[in-house]
């Protein structure tokens, strides 16, 4: 309170008297004081902006929707993709994937690029399979999907997307394919196959995910393990 009363009276003064290089000199300090304190108190501004973001009434005023998963694995994709890196991915949704994630290796850890990227390295055993998402966590990898015939068209369509297409088709899961040879980023959705931008993908996978949960959240009774005992 008192450094903003002498600015104020600075300010006065300088009116007063028509201070103009006086005044240039004072912009100057405030400039950098401002500055100072941002670099001083960043930690402490962030995390602020942590709590004040996660008030829900806060999202009204947010243009993009946002999923907890949706920006970490357009990472991983995004990341594979340069590399062509083969991945696939399946993301369940209202239908269980327990049979599918029983093909594979049991790992139920919470999903991140880094550990996405390291599931899916060429060096890789679980290169070759699928990894499946249940409940927000990647549950499985190395899991077997079924790998459906090539649709019209489609004769040079690889495993790794004829798998997509056809388990899409099967179940209701969200499918992310990034292709060996080209890098592309596909994602499958009730048996179609299209290609996503990488500068889109995250908004589109939260953009379904997010649906889905809001589907949900209004459906009585719609918890996963509810789902799972109804299946």
């Amino acid at each position: 309170m008192v450094v903003v009363g002498l600015f104020l009276v600075a300010q006065v003064i300088i009116a007063s008297f028509d201070l103009t290089v006086l005044a240039r000199v004072l912009d100057y300090l405030i400039t950098t004081v401002m500055l100072g304190l941002l670099v001083i108190f960043q930690p402490e501004l962030r995390r602020g902006l942590m709590v004040i973001g996660r008030y829900r009434i806060l999202r009204y005023f947010v243009a993009d929707e946002r999923h907890p998963i949706a920006d970490k694995l357009a990472d991983a994709a995004e990341a594979l993709s340069r590399d062509c890196v083969g991945a696939l991915i399946a993301i369940e949704r209202e239908m269980t994937l327990d049979a599918f994630i029983e093909t594979g290796e049991l790992i139920d850890a919470e999903v991140s690029a880094s550990l996405l990227r390291a599931i899916f390295s060429k060096r890789s055993p679980l290169h070759d399979g699928a990894v499946i998402l249940s409940s927000g966590r990647i549950a499985a990898a190395g899991c077997q999907l079924p790998l459906g015939t090539p649709p019209e068209g489609g004769a040079h369509m690889g495993m790794r997307h004829r798998s997509a297409t056809a388990m899409s088709e099967e179940t209701d899961a969200l499918l992310l394919v990034v292709s060996e040879e080209t890098g592309r980023i596909s994602l499958a959705i009730a048996g179609k196959l299209e290609p996503v931008s990488r500068e889109n993908l995250s908004r589109q996978l939260a953009a379904v995910l997010s649906k889905e949960e809001g589907l949900a959240a209004r459906t009585p009774g719609s918890t996963g393990s509810e789902r799972r005992s109804a299946a």
